[in-house]
């Protein structure tokens, strides 16, 4: 048996990731913004800003994931959050507002990746458990 064909406990699982992902990445950005900010050129304050913004949208994947049963309305809002935050990482670094250098850039880019990977993950646990509904 695959790990997708146990859809539930698989996109359960992948929601978990997510939620503690946004917690490490959080605790770096917020506490570590000075730190980053001098390593990759990003302000400080948007390196804080999105470290914070992280938080709440933890505690909200971890909310959907923790249900007896996954609300999809609510999968979905995740997903489209994890698309739109890919989305702004890519305008912040190629929109031309900010000047980092390639650390600063590689530091986006991978963690934009990194959602895009979660995401569609997420999609593809959801699209198994709406063929089964």
């Amino acid at each position: 048996m695959s790990i997708i064909e146990n859809y539930p406990r698989f996109l359960r699982n992948v929601l978990l990731v997510d939620a503690a992902t946004c917690v490490a990445t959080g605790l770096l950005m917020t506490f570590g913004a000075g730190f980053l900010a001098g390593l990759t050129q990003l302000p400080p304050e948007l390196l804080r800003s999105a470290g914070i913004s992280l938080f709440p949208i933890a505690a909200f994947i971890a909310f959907v994931a923790t249900r007896v049963e996954l609300p999809r309305t609510g999968v979905w809002l995740v997903i489209l959050g994890n698309a739109a935050w890919v989305v702004a990482s890519l305008w912040v670094i190629f929109g031309g507002a900010i000047n980092p250098n390639a650390l600063g850039y590689a530091f986006v880019t991978v963690q934009a990746l990194a959602v895009a990977v979660l995401a569609e993950l997420e999609f593809t646990g959801v699209r198994k458990l709406s063929a089964v509904a």
